[in-house]
């Protein structure tokens, strides 16, 4: 079975998980002081304060920017409203509703899978308290055009929300040339098991100002500062936080990984260019969008095809391992009273399937993948 998902773990990780393990140091220290500098470098944002995991970095992001429970000296806002698609992890969504906001679904445009900005523009209100975007198997959303809704929405309600791009598909791509992470938004990368860059598990939030870089960093250990002499003279707690910091252990491993992850970038995109060429224009099949101005980092390789259910069979039947990855968020029980119509979702749902694109995947296993996809279902 060619699988879907598969860990890409440096050879060099064990040995610096076990540096780590053999130094009697093993919580947040040095490491991740390094790691988060080379993450820095990298994307070309200073900004960055890793964490245990990107749904800590995301519910952190929402609880700085949105008025979450007891935030910031903000009362609870049992009316305000967070716009986010339905088509993600729930992770996303779920990040929203621990802060004690309101989700407003937004529709999907079908041709990216990412949010529809035009959707999003129609239900911007004075409710509204943040926006969540996510770059959906690693293919940007439009950052230009949203930046131009939030200036009309800017002028006409006079005050702009704050955008969090969930970019826990997107490590490595970019929007017109510069990496996710510097476009003026606050970003939450993953490094999950089986992301292009893995911690084992963990992520890291990448922010626009000094002033949110500072209270992130606070705010991921109780709101303590760390540098602070707790003996002489104990800090002052003034906005309290959380246990989300990341610790030596998973930065060691994510260090190791980083050294190598441009390599295995290049195979999921190389896979995917692939792909491109060879599905288009096959009956029953539309690939996603691809414009010039944004370059994915594919971290799946999502398509549309007509009778997903004969589709998916078909490929288990050839030993390809397939899925839509992530189901519909607003059907779930616990936020039913969200409902609203998605038509495109509608339409959009359940089509939706994703083959093997990772830097596992062989030449011989993506033309299998290629042939058995040309033979029809």
């Amino acid at each position: 079975m060619i699988p879907l998902f598969s860990v890409s773990m440096s050879a060099a990780a064990p040995a610096a998980a076990a540096r780590v393990l053999g130094s009697g140091r093993i919580g947040q220290g040095t490491e991740v002081d390094e790691f988060e500098r080379e993450l820095a470098g990298r994307i070309g944002n200073p900004r960055v304060a890793t964490v245990n995991s990107a749904t800590s970095g995301l519910q952190l992001a929402v609880h700085m920017v949105a008025g979450g429970p007891a935030s910031a000296g903000h009362a609870h806002d049992p009316e305000g409203e967070v716009l986010s698609t339905p088509l993600t992890m729930e992770a996303t969504n779920w990040a929203i509703l621990a802060n004690g906001l309101r989700i407003r679904w937004v529709d999907v445009d079908p041709a990216t899978l990412n949010v529809d900005l035009d959707d999003l523009a129609r239900k911007i209100s004075p409710r509204t308290r943040a926006i969540m975007v996510v770059h959906f198997a690693g293919y940007p959303v439009d950052l230009d055009r949203l930046a131009a809704i939030l200036d009309e929405a800017e002028a006409r309600f006079g005050f702009r929300p704050a955008v969090i791009e969930d970019s826990a598909h997107a490590w490595g791509a970019t929007y017109r040339g510069t990496p996710i992470g510097t476009h003026g938004n606050i970003c939450v990368f993953s490094f999950q098991a089986i992301k292009h860059l893995t911690s084992g598990d963990g992520g890291a939030l990448v922010l626009p100002t000094d002033e949110l870089h500072r209270r992130a960093r606070l705010l991921r250990w109780f709101g303590i500062d760390r540098t602070a002499d707790r003996l002489r003279n104990p800090p002052d707690v003034p906005e309290w936080g959380f246990k989300f910091h990341m610790n030596d252990i998973n930065a060691a491993i994510g260090r190791a990984n980083l050294a190598e992850v441009d390599r295995v970038l290049a195979r999921h995109r190389d896979n995917a260019a692939f792909y491109d060429r060879e599905l288009a224009g096959i009956p029953g099949l539309e690939l996603t969008e691809r414009a010039g101005d944004r370059e994915s980092s594919f971290w799946i390789y999502p398509m549309k095809v007509e009778d997903r259910e004969s589709f998916m069979k078909r490929m288990d039947d050839a030993g390809i391992m397939v899925s839509n990855v992530h189901e519909r968020n607003d059907l779930h029980t616990c936020v039913r009273e969200y409902s609203a119509l998605l038509p495109n979702l509608e339409r959009v749902a359940p089509r939706v399937v994703c083959v093997p694109v990772g830097s596992w995947v062989t030449d011989e296993q993506r033309e299998h993948v290629v042939e058995t996809i040309r033979k029809g279902w």
